[in-house]
C-alpha cells in the first residue's frame, strides 16, 4: 500500500507541476495561486513521509518517479483540453 501512495504521490506532485507550467506561462495568476499552493502543500507531505523511513530509498525513487512520470503526459493532456 504505501508504494501505490509513493506513485500517487509522485503523479500528484508532476501533475500539479506540469499544469502550473501552464498557468505560470500563460499569465494565469489565480491558477498558478492555487497550484502553486497544492505543489508545497504536497512537498511538505513527501518530506514528512522521507523523514519517516518507511520505504528504501531505491523502491520508493522507483515508485515516486512512475507516478512522476504519468503525471507529466496527463498534466500535459489535461491542460491541453483545458484551453483548446
Amino acid at each position: 500500500m504505501i508504494y501505490l501512495r509513493l506513485v500517487a504521490r509522485g503523479f500528484w506532485i508532476v501533475l500539479l507541476t506540469a499544469m502550473n507550467v501552464i498557468q505560470v506561462t500563460g499569465g494565469h495568476y489565480i491558477g498558478a495561486f492555487w497550484i502553486a499552493l497544492l505543489i508545497s502543500m504536497t512537498w511538505w507531505t513527501n518530506a514528512y513521509a522521507v523523514g519517516q523511513h518507511l520505504v528504501p530509498p531505491r523502491v520508493g525513487a522507483l515508485c515516486y518517479g512512475l507516478g512522476g512520470a504519468c503525471g507529466t503526459v496527463t498534466g500535459m493532456a489535461l491542460l491541453r483540453w483545458w484551453y483548446a
